[in-house]
Formats: C-alpha cells, structure tokens, sequence
C-alpha cells in the first residue's frame, strides 16, 4: 500500500484513538439505549405523523403525497433537534476525560503526530452520532413510497444535520484541547449551542417582523434550524432573488461551507495548540500578585493559601453552596455578567419602544424572547449546579468526611436546596425585574409616551362589528404572577437535579439524567398549557399558568394566548382566571418538591450507603 493511503488511514478509519473510543462505546450500555431511543423516537413521530394525516378512509394521490411531504418536514426538524442534543452527550467525554492532565501527558508521550491527536478524538467521538444518521435512512427512504418527497430534499436534509454535529464535535475538541475545560464546562458547551440556536432564531424573526420581508436572512446561514426552514419551506420562508447576495440565494450551501470552513480553522488551531500545553501555556499566568480585578471581588492572589474571613449562616451547607460557588473569578464575573447584561437589554428593549425604535408587535416579540431565553438559561444552570451538588462531593470524598459531622441528612439535602435556590435569585432577578420594569411602565401610562401604551387585540371578537379590543403591551400583574410561579419552578428544578445528584454515579450521568427528566416534563406541561390556553375558555386560561414560559406569553400576547377565554367572557375574565391558575400553579410545584425532598431524606443512609466508595 503506497505510504500517502497508509497516512491518510491513520489518520482517520485506522487512527489508534479512534479505534479505542469506537471500541469502548460500543460496550456502553448508555450509548445502546440512547441510540435505540433516537430511532425509537422518529419512528414514533413517523406513524403519528402519517396516522393523523393520511388516516382517512377515502385517500387520493395529491392527498398521500401530501401527507408524506408533512411527515418528511416533521422527522426532518426532528432529527436536527437530536442531533443538536445528543452530539454534546457524545462529545462530553471529550471535554471531561481529555481535558484532564494526566491523559494529555500520556498522549503526547506517544509517537502520534498532532494531527492523529486531534482527529483520532474527533472521529472517534463523530462515530457515533453520524452512525444514528445512517440507522434513520431508511425511515427518509419509507417517506418516499407516499410521494411529494424528492430525494434531493433527504440528503440535503442529512448534509445540514451531518454539518451541525461535526461543527459541535470539533468546538467540543477544541475546549478539551484548550486544557481550559473540564468537567464543569460540559453544562456551559450545552448552554452556548442551546443560547446560539435560540438568539440566531430570535434575531431572524425580528429582522423579518421588521423588513416586512418573510424571506431568509444572513441568521439563516448560520443556524442548521433555519437553514433547514429554507430548504423545506420554500414558500413561507423563500430565498433571496437572483438579484440578492449568493448566500441569501443560496442558503443550505451557505451553512454547510461555513460550518465545515469553521470546523477547518477549529481542527487547525487545535493541532497547533495540542503540543504546547493548550492555551493555558500560550497564555500564561503574569506575576504573583492579586490583580486589580481580583481586588475589586475581594479574591486574593490565584493559587494563594489565604483569603478573608466569612460569616458563616445558621445551616453550615445552605452557605456553603450560596457563598463558594462565588469563590472564583470566573464564576463571579460569568454569574454578574449575566445580571448586567440582562439587566441593560430589558432597559433598552423599553427605551427603543419608548422613542419609536419599536413598535408594539416588535417590543413584545423582544420581550418574549428576551424574559423565555434568561429563564431557560437560569434553568439550565439551575439544574447544572444542583445536579452536580452530590455526586461532586462524592467524587471527591468530600461526602465522606460530611457524613462523621453531626449534620443530619434532613440539614444537608435542606441545606443544599436553600443555598443553591439563593445563589440563583440575583439571575432570576434579571428576567423578574424586567417584568417588573416593564408593568412600572405600562402603570405610568407609558411616561407619557405619545400613542400610548394600549394595543389592539387580534381575537375573533375584536374583527367582527363590535368595538376593538385593548390591552396594555403587557399585562402589569405580570410582576407579581411571574415570580409566583417561576420561583418555584426554579426550586422544582433544583430538587429534581438533587434527586438524580444523589443517586448518580458521576457528575455527568446526573447532570444528563437531570436534564433529561426536567426537560420531557417542562415540555409536556408547557405544551398542554399552551395549547389549553388558546383553545379552553376560562379553565384553558388558568392551565396557561401551569408553565412560566405560557405564563409570560400569556401575559405580554393575551389576544392569541387566551384567545377563547376573551372571545367568550372578556379580557378581565381571562386575567382573573390567569391570576387563580398562577396560585394553583405555585401550590403544584411547591408540593411537588416537599415529596421529592421528604423522598430524598428517608432514603439518604440507603442511598449513600449503596454508591458508598464509588469514584
């Protein structure tokens, strides 16, 4: 074999660490199950799909085509949406385990070239999730016995997904590369692709709500979601004439040349950094001395034996866990960042709608997107730092030593829920207090602002010959009924994030199981309560509070949230009902995470005693 196809096979099929996480994933019971669930999942999505379609007794041609065209889209956005998912699961092990130390001093003691480094951990990784590609092909293929499917759509449909998971996979090797992550930086990978998705969407629909253009945008090139909308929906979401710029025109080749370019430098940079200790050693670390910025949050020296004393709270572990996740730079200045930074967008989503800037449709559109995007976040984070609370402490045998104090487990596992529920109310400040801005405002009849603060309603009644219904742009209880039920379901997060810390092996098995259960739960109620809202009367608008997501939206779009409900008895009826539903919703939530904590206490010895020794 000539030596450039041997090069080339090391290099990727017959590169040597590859081959090992190829090998070793493959035994992983996890990986089986989450590839069984991902084909189990589309395929239920399929049928259900084709069922509610093309269930009819009597089904002509255009009918059936149309149905498996509908079918398509729907596994088609489905499958972006797991990809998107699973590809950081699989990736973690790339930032968790190779981020460490010791594994890197023993690769680079290996004749292996930079290159087989890097790409060895980034095929071997990208295995797996191009594999559930190819295991979903025949299902695409099935779509295309109904008609209304060309082929051209599948695979394009597939290259935008294989785009997205490599693009993932090399910024997870490259973070592992850097040697400036570890484990902690899994639940932030996810939470920047999760925060880039939603932000790149929010920015497209408000460029078209304002042009007035309903076609592609620059955003569409650099998200798979939409690049995918453009491939699909050509006619609700055209591309740009042959007038406008190639990668308007073009958006599909667009993302997949720009991901890969992207994933070109990503892989370069790395296999230059991999031998020089990451950017760590580029960097370096100057002087010995506390810099000023470390002075400003009242940190010492990096690294130093000594810091001030603290007053300590009545239970030891709600301190604890409030006060020293605060204990190092970063996290102080990612934690007071957010606040800042959120706190100045609310400021100036008001200001623009106060001088014109906006308009009423535009300011609500930012509200909603703005408020839901910090409370995801602030979830995510919440069911990070809860998750990782116990199985961290029994990873590094702090636990152990916990367990000869005289704390009881009810202090403790308290302790843990009231220190982490404190330490997120200044982020939970931010989206409340917008809301809470935002009523101020709407109370003050808009700072005499020139046409007001009242919009019209787009509801049945407001469109028949019966005078117009108004509303304020957002209702003003909002202030009061948004922390009611958003702080409990914070709290709900943390104690679910508790439960599986407790009786998880590893910081990663928690934080995925953690995020697996809180997300298919806030789903389903979110989408109930949704759906409830616009087309229950009165019982639909308290089943809208159920969520903090429909709440909210509830509260700045009630004309298309509580559309019955207003239709029938009026907008103070529907308020009524979203102020008793919002009550109810606090009383769920807060039983739920008494029974979940009381759980937690009497099964703690067990529990502990069961996974005791385990690393």
């Amino acid at each position: 074999m000539p030596a450039i196809f041997r090069w080339i096979l090391r290099l990727g099929p017959l590169n040597p660490i590859a081959v090992r996480l190829v090998q070793n994933g493959s035994r992983r019971s996890r990986h089986m199950y989450i590839r069984s669930a991902y084909l189990a999942v589309l395929v239920i999505v399929l049928l259900w799909s084709l069922l509610i379609r093309g269930g009819q007794a009597q089904l002509g041609y255009r009918e059936l085509a149309e149905a498996g065209a509908q079918s398509f889209i729907a596994i088609a956005y489905l499958q972006v949406l797991l990809i998107c998912v699973i590809a950081p699961v699989f990736m973690a092990g790339a930032i968790s385990q190779e981020a460490s130390p010791r594994t890197w001093e023993v690769l680079l003691t290996t004749p292996m070239t930079a290159g087989e480094i890097v790409l060895g951990n980034l095929f071997g990784r990208l295995f797996f999730i191009l594999a559930l590609l190819f295991a979903s092909l025949p299902l695409f293929a099935l779509v295309q016995y109904f008609g209304g499917v060309p082929g051209r759509s599948i695979f394009a449909s597939y290259l935008i997904s294989g785009c997205a998971a490599v693009l993932v996979g090399t910024i997870a090797i490259t973070l592992a590369v850097s040697r400036l992550a570890g484990r902690r930086a899994v639940f932030t990978f996810y939470i920047s692709v999760v925060t880039y998705l939603a932000i790149t969407m929010a920015i497209d629909e408000m460029i078209r709500s304002r042009s007035g253009n309903p076609g592609v945008t620059h955003m569409t090139v650099i998200n798979p979601f939409l690049a995918l909308r453009a491939l699909l929906n050509p006619s609700s979401y055209p591309r740009a004439a042959e007038t406008g710029s190639w990668i308007l025109r073009h958006p599909v080749s667009a993302w997949c040349y720009g991901s890969l370019a992207v994933s070109a430098v990503l892989m370069g940079m790395s296999t230059f950094t991999v031998r020089l200790g990451g950017f760590i050693t580029l960097t370096g670390d100057k002087g010995n001395g506390a810099p000023w910025y470390r002075k400003m949050f009242g940190l010492g020296a990096k690294g130093s034996a000594h810091r001030a004393p603290r007053s300590v709270w009545n239970n030891p572990i709600a301190w604890r866990e409030a006060a020293a996740r605060n204990s190092t730079f970063g996290r102080i200045l990612a934690r007071w960042s957010f606040i800042a930074l959120g706190a100045a967008l609310g400021i100036s989503l008001l200001a623009a709608y106060h001088t014109g800037t906006f308009n009423a449709s535009d300011f609500q559109l930012a509200l909603v997107y703005t408020v839901l995007g910090e409370l995801m976040i602030i979830a995510l984070v919440a069911l990070n730092i809860s998750a990782t609370a116990v199985s961290r402490e029994r990873e590094d045998g702090t636990l152990d030593l916990l367990l000869t104090t005289p704390i009881t487990p009810s202090s403790y596992l308290t302790g843990k829920l009231r220190g982490l529920v404190a330490y997120l109310l200044p982020m939970l400040a931010v989206p409340l207090g917008t809301l809470a801005l935002t009523a101020l405002y709407v109370l003050s009849g808009g700072l005499g602002r020139e046409n007001g603060v009242m919009v019209q309603l787009g509801t049945q009644a407001a469109a028949n010959n019966a005078p117009p219904l108004m509303a304020p742009i957002m209702l003003p209880e909002a202030a009061l009924l948004a922390p009611m039920v958003t702080i409990p379901f914070i709290t709900f997060c943390v104690v679910i994030g508790l439960q599986w810390s407790l009786k998880s092996k590893s910081t990663i098995s928690s934080v995925i199981g953690a995020v697996g259960v809180a997300g298919v739960l806030s789903g389903i109620v979110g989408l109930c309560a949704w759906k409830s809202g616009a087309d229950i009367p009165v019982l639909g608008a308290a089943l809208s509070a159920l969520s903090p997501a429909t709440l909210i939206f509830a509260c700045i779009e009630p004309g298309s949230a509580l559309a019955d409900t207003i239709d029938q008895y009026g907008l103070p009826q529907a308020r009524v009902a979203l102020v008793i539903g919002s009550a109810i919703a606090a009383a769920i939530y807060a039983a739920i995470v008494y029974g979940v904590h009381a759980s937690m206490v009497k099964n703690f010895d067990f529990t502990v005693r069961k996974l005791a020794g385990v690393k």
